[in-house]
């Protein structure tokens, strides 16, 4: 009897979240703007010997995982790498009889997503059945949103860096067509020793952003760096965790080639891509493909192909001639999806904790990448590629202005040692920022020794070295234990000075007729003698005193 009651409350629970996600509502139509633009980097040049001019275009569809804890709907766990179905609920089986209820945490993210796009957020949206058969699709159909999706008509700005020291930071735009909610596939695991497919359904359900990109871009290089910004945009966001490499964000890319001005060709779509790396070489070789393709009198297949890291090449899957018929149809079990612009526009007796609110998200909006690269150049005084290799690491923004705050170094000096010496040990050994040996804190006390005077820039490099071999000792420990402190004594560098003159006539007499570079030689003789310990300044004065 217990148990019942148990149930039953459960049951009134979630029909009063589905009522306060689901009321009645009227809705108006938005247009949904495209536009195209053309690249004017790698493809045009390597294009620029045809006799007919051919760009590229590109559009991106991506799939990005909701970072939520349970799937879009139904109370199952999400856990990345579990045992083989073992995080399936009976309605991720479709069994018979079982229904779908709304997470409301992949709504919210939904729509902070879009706002973050710039995107307008429809008040009322819609679900759809997508039907079409998948051995790891137990239903038949996937249910989405075709009609009328959460979110439409938004803008994503990227950057990429160029010019001939690719310093100069070039920004660019491509306009997002909508965002749309809707429920992962199972993951068929082949065995060819046994010659059987396997299904694992645990990724059944799962929550996704479908995020539509207009065919703005024209090569690689724009569509990577947009996927990235992307990437960055949705981690900040916490919307999405963005690993790639656990497929939280899955890219197909539709490409095709056309002549400025003129229709847009047949494209065909590359599917799956992982990696951003892989993206950039997929669509360029597919661009130069098809450019070949026509340059021969051939055409372009409308297919979908597959990227072949190994070769460097997209191969065929299928061919796109049949056109398929999904079926689309409204999704019974789910009445329309009501968000609300602010707690004023709620209906009386409603509970703002049990509906999903724009206003109170958008004041929950984080500091974008974008935002965060200007204000790391305009405060710090730092160049905007070293903005962007800050962004590009989880945590290294955090960690750069932790030794800034404890240390009193220039940060144009500080932003070199992240960059270079932190960041290189890291990816040398794949090791993350919160993984690093030396602490924020340990590294601006290095800086402190070297900016204070008491160890040389090389010594510092030496010391930084054995601290991360021994995370548990301090620089000034090293120091003192190696005896790695700055050799100041007049009478001792006067010593080593003249002996190092004495042993190179010819290069005192180039420095005497005029050639003042041979000076940094002798230098660099006298810090192999003291063993990069001698102070530079001094040690300068002194040679060319010895050397007028």
């Amino acid at each position: 009897m217990a148990a019942s009651c148990v149930a039953v409350s459960e049951l009134l629970h979630n029909i009063k979240q589905i009522s306060a996600l689901y009321p009645k509502a009227s809705y108006t139509v938005r247009a949904v703007s495209t536009s195209s633009s053309q690249c004017d980097g790698q493809l045009q040049r390597r294009a620029g010997s045809a006799p007919q001019h051919l760009v590229g275009v590109v559009g991106l569809e991506i799939h990005a995982q909701i970072n939520s804890s349970t799937k879009l709907f139904s109370g199952s766990p999400v856990r990345f790498a579990a045992p083989p179905n073992s995080l399936v609920s009976f309605f991720d089986a479709s069994l018979p009889g079982t229904l779908p209820v709304l997470n409301k945490r992949c709504v919210e993210a939904a729509v902070m997503t879009g706002l973050a796009l710039k995107c307008a957020i429809n008040r009322k949206s819609l679900f759809d059945r997508k039907h079409y058969f998948y051995a790891d699709l137990p239903a038949g159909y996937q249910i989405t949103q075709q009609r009328r999706p959460l979110a439409v008509d938004g803008m994503l700005t990227y950057s990429l860096l160029g010019g001939k020291k690719r310093n100069q930071v070039m920004r660019k735009n491509v306009h997002i067509k909508q965002i749309q909610l809707e429920q992962d596939s199972g993951k068929s695991l082949h065995d060819d020793v046994r010659s059987q497919t396997l299904i694992d359904l645990n990724r059944a359900g799962v929550g996704l952003m479908e995020l539509v990109m207009e065919p703005d871009m024209s090569c690689g290089e724009e569509a990577a760096a947009a996927v990235k910004e992307l990437q960055l945009i949705l981690q900040a966001l916490g919307t999405c965790q963005g690993n790639m490499s656990e497929g939280q964000l899955r890219v197909d890319a539709n490409v095709s080639v056309h002549r400025p001005g003129e229709p847009l060709g047949v494209r065909t779509e590359v599917k799956n891509i992982n990696s951003i790396r892989y993206l950039a070489r997929a669509i360029d070789y597919e661009i130069q493909r098809q450019i070949d393709v026509l340059q021969r009198g051939g055409t372009v297949q409308n297919e979908t192909r597959a990227y072949d890291s190994k070769s460097g090449e997209t191969v065929p899957m299928r061919d796109k001639e049949g056109l398929q018929d999904y079926r689309f149809m409204p999704e019974p079990n789910l009445p329309p999806l009501i968000v609300y612009e602010d707690n004023a526009s709620l209906p009386a007796g409603t509970d703002a904790c049990q509906v999903v609110v724009v206003q109170k998200i958008k004041e929950g909006l984080p500091e974008l990448p974008s935002v965060k690269r200007d204000r790391l150049v305009q405060t710090y005084g730092i160049l905007p590629e070293h903005s962007f290799t800050l962004m590009t690491e989880d945590g290294l923004v955090d960690y750069f202005e932790a030794v800034l705050k404890a240390t009193k170094k220039e940060p144009r000096k500080v932003i070199g040692w992240v960059t270079n010496e932190l960041l290189g040990h890291l990816k040398q050994q794949d090791m993350s920022v919160c993984q690093s040996p030396i602490s924020p804190s340990a590294l601006a006390e290095l800086l402190e020794l070297q900016e204070t005077g008491h160890i040389s820039s090389s010594v510092a490099k030496q010391v930084f070295q054995e601290m991360w071999r021994s995370p548990g000792k301090t620089a000034l420990q090293i120091t003192q234990e190696q005896d790695l402190g700055l050799v100041s004594d007049t009478t001792q560098l006067h010593s080593i000075c003249q002996k190092v003159v004495d042993s190179h006539p010819d290069e005192v007499h180039a420095i005497r007729n005029g050639n003042k570079k041979v000076l940094n030689k002798l230098m660099g003789l006298v810090q192999k003698e003291t063993k990069g310990r001698a102070d530079p300044v001094l040690v300068r004065a002194i040679l060319q005193k010895k050397t007028s």
